[in-house]
């Protein structure tokens, strides 16, 4: 309990915080630099940020291991037994041994990075540029569309190794364009046709998955953010808060959801092209 109200304590300054700060001006649609002569943005550093947190906490879980765990070194042992299992259930015990490492990060990374974005201070601190509008010294990692493309493309290259190496080219091909189960005859050349037609559809659907996920992410933290935005701007200064305060506590379940879905949607996209993966090695 006593991490419960410090926290709860924070979070409800937030919206406070916003409104001390002028509030009112909107999030821009791109990070912004924090110096002009380096390549700095204020969403990197938020994204700086959350590696250094992850880190840290690691460390601290494993910085005195103990055969029967307590404290943080139990938290995050449940943490990393709860997405392995999770995992398990969408790639299988062959795939997940391979591909865990990846999944977990990139949701523990979302998912810091969302909370962190909520915290006091971000978004509303900062300096004043020549036009006298506010430069937050630090903005929410994902909602920078440079970020989430990031995130995106990783996971394309990394998809694409995983269905080459799982499936072979051979494999990768049949998968895609190859009639799914017996036919003779005018048939086998009309499904042939047919699947030809359906690989092409598959071909684009793969190469738009990274702008999908790109945007979703992207769409609904910078949405979260204009939204309290524009809802404190809807009543006087003295009582802007009120407003944001129940879409402030539903940014808090976004967070978490976001980083799901995230997670949840690349493992099903690797599963849908490994679905036969390891199944020569178990029989």
């Amino acid at each position: 309990m006593r991490f419960i109200f410090p926290t709860a304590f924070f979070w409800l300054l937030s919206p406070l915080t916003a409104l001390a700060s002028g509030g009112g001006e909107g999030l821009p649609a791109h990070a912004e630099r924090l110096w002009s002569g380096l390549p700095i943005t204020n969403s990197m550093v938020m994204t700086w940020i959350s590696v250094a947190i992850i880190v840290l906490f690691c460390r601290a879980a494993t910085k005195q291991m103990a055969l029967v765990p307590a404290g943080v070194q139990n938290f995050c042992e449940w943490v990393v037994e709860t997405l392995y299992v999770f995992l398990e259930s969408i790639l299988g015990s062959y795939l997940v041994k391979k591909t865990f490492w990846f999944f977990a990060s990139i949701f523990l990374f979302i998912l810091v990075n969302n909370l962190i974005g909520l915290f006091p201070g971000v978004g509303t601190i900062g300096r004043y540029d020549e036009s006298g509008r506010l430069v937050g010294f630090l903005r929410g990692g994902n909602a920078d569309l440079n970020m989430t493309l990031a995130m995106a493309s990783v996971f394309f290259v990394l998809w694409t190794y995983w269905a080459l190496k799982e499936n072979g080219l051979k494999g990768f091909l049949v998968h895609t364009f190859a009639p799914k189960g017996e036919f003779h005859g005018f048939m086998l050349v009309f499904m042939v046709v047919i699947f030809l037609i359906v690989g092409g559809l598959e071909v684009i659907s793969i190469c738009v998955r990274p702008v999908a996920l790109t945007f979703r992410l992207f769409g609904n933290i910078y949405g979260g953010e204009q939204t309290m935005e524009k809802l404190m701007e809807l009543v006087p200064k003295q009582l802007a808060f009120l407003p944001a305060l129940p879409f402030y506590f539903l940014e808090l379940m976004v967070a978490f959801v976001q980083a799901l879905v995230f997670m949840l949607l690349t493992a099903v996209f690797l599963r849908l092209i490994c679905e036969h993966a390891g199944e020569e090695a178990h029989h």
